[in-house]
C-alpha cells in the first residue's frame, strides 16, 4: 500500500506541506508531524513543496 512517509529527523516542523494539503490529512503539532493515511489521497503536493525533502511516497515494498 502506497503512502507518504515522514523522515523524522530530517522534518524541521516549518508547516509548509500541511498548508498545501488539498485533503486536510495533516497535523502539525510542537513536536511532529503526523499524516492520517486513511485520508491523504497520495497527490504528493507535500512531497514537492517540502524544503527540506523529509516526506517521500513509500510504496510499500521492502527493498
Amino acid at each position: 500500500m502506497n503512502r507518504i512517509v515522514i523522515r523524522e529527523g530530517v522534518c524541521d516542523l516549518c508547516g509548509t506541506c500541511v498548508g498545501v494539503c488539498p485533503v486536510d490529512c495533516m497535523e502539525l503539532t510542537e513536536t511532529r508531524l503526523h499524516i492520517d493515511a486513511d485520508r491523504c489521497i497520495l497527490c504528493e503536493m507535500c512531497v514537492e513543496i517540502c524544503p527540506v525533502d523529509a516526506l517521500e511516497l513509500c510504496d510499500g515494498r521492502s527493498v
